[in-house]
């Protein structure tokens, strides 16, 4: 008797709640243990870092503020569902990164070990987000049109821009700094990289 492909099966909207909700909760954890050691990332997150370092507001709130222009380019491009899920991460994204801090207290994080941990569970919330067709703004946005029209890796267009930012970053920040960053960026791009691919996952 033939069975179902589960592949072709559409996420429900609890599963959509619970996958992008995961997903930002990952996503707000690494980017509470990067800013805990005052290093920076790459796509917009990056560029929201910064200005918050720089300006003194809150990272939520300029990652909020620097991602209204990319719902533009998601809705025409990737329609409306893509685009509210994509705005609903974003929002999440900003109260997350607010409300983080004040429930977990870092004591002592060795720079090396939090640059991987911000990696690693930044690339997993970013996977399990854009599994469930959604985004978190800006460059991603981007990575993920350029993946869908010709194929080429939404990881590897992320770390090409990384690569920008970071050599603009080396006037602006010390070595130290970027370098550590940039290992973060790598294995962020990386574990999307080999792990999303338009070809292996074609579920709605």
């Amino acid at each position: 008797m033939p069975t179902q492909d589960p592949i072709a099966v559409a996420h429900t909207p609890l599963e959509d709640a619970q996958g992008l909700g995961m997903g930002v909760l990952l996503c707000g954890l690494g980017i509470t243990l990067l800013s805990h050691l005052g290093f920076m990332t790459g796509q917009t997150a990056g560029i929201a870092l910064i200005l918050s370092y720089v300006t003194g507001f809150s990272f939520g709130w300029v990652f909020f503020a620097i991602n209204i222009p990319f719902y533009w380019l998601a809705q025409k491009r990737l329609g409306w569902e893509f685009t509210l899920k994509s705005l609903a991460c974003v929002t999440g994204l900003s109260l997350v990164t607010e409300w983080m801090p004040q429930g977990l207290t870092i004591e002592s994080l060795n720079p090396l070990l939090g640059v991987v941990l911000f990696g690693s569970v930044t690339g997993l919330g970013l996977l399990a987000v854009f599994r469930h067709k959604g985004s978190l703004g800006g460059i991603g946005v981007v990575a993920l049109i350029v993946q869908d029209r010709t194929g080429f890796r939404a990881g590897y267009v992320q770390l090409a821009v990384d690569v920008c930012i970071f050599s603009v970053a080396l006037a602006l920040y010390d070595l130290r700094v970027v370098l550590y960053s940039l290992l973060g960026a790598v294995v962020l791009n990386g574990v999307i990289a080999f792990n999303h691919r338009r070809d292996r996952y074609i579920a709605p």
